[in-house]
């Protein structure tokens, strides 16, 4: 297996890691504020970067049952929060796809 080589993202505000500060997300990648993880408050992504997606797991949420992966950071292995593969409520549909990544796990890289 080949180097992984990180992605650097620019803009006005940019969300790193915690543990490392590798680049994730920025501001307009955001979705959604109005979440809730495992460490409190997260948010919801339409796309990140620097991540390794674990194994999907069948999970009871509060808005129903999931398929999700949890994402790690691709440099110091760090559990950022999750990917929505499956939405089994047709409500929450929206989500398939989209990453949460947990507040308390972040940090303002710029």
């Amino acid at each position: 297996m080949g180097m992984s080589y990180r992605r650097y993202l620019s803009g006005e505000r940019i969300y790193g890691c915690s543990t490392c500060k590798t680049h994730l997300a920025t501001i307009h990648t955001m979705m959604s504020r109005a979440f809730n993880g495992q460490h409190g408050r997260a948010y919801l992504f339409d796309g990140v970067v620097n991540v390794i997606e674990g194994e999907p797991d069948d999970r009871p949420m509060t808005t129903g049952n999931h398929t999700v992966r949890d994402i790690y950071c691709v440099k110091c292995g760090t559990t950022l929060g999750w990917k929505y593969d499956k939405a089994y409520e047709p409500s929450q549909k929206y989500k398939e796809g989209k990453y949460i990544l947990e507040r308390n796990l972040l940090v303002d890289v710029q």
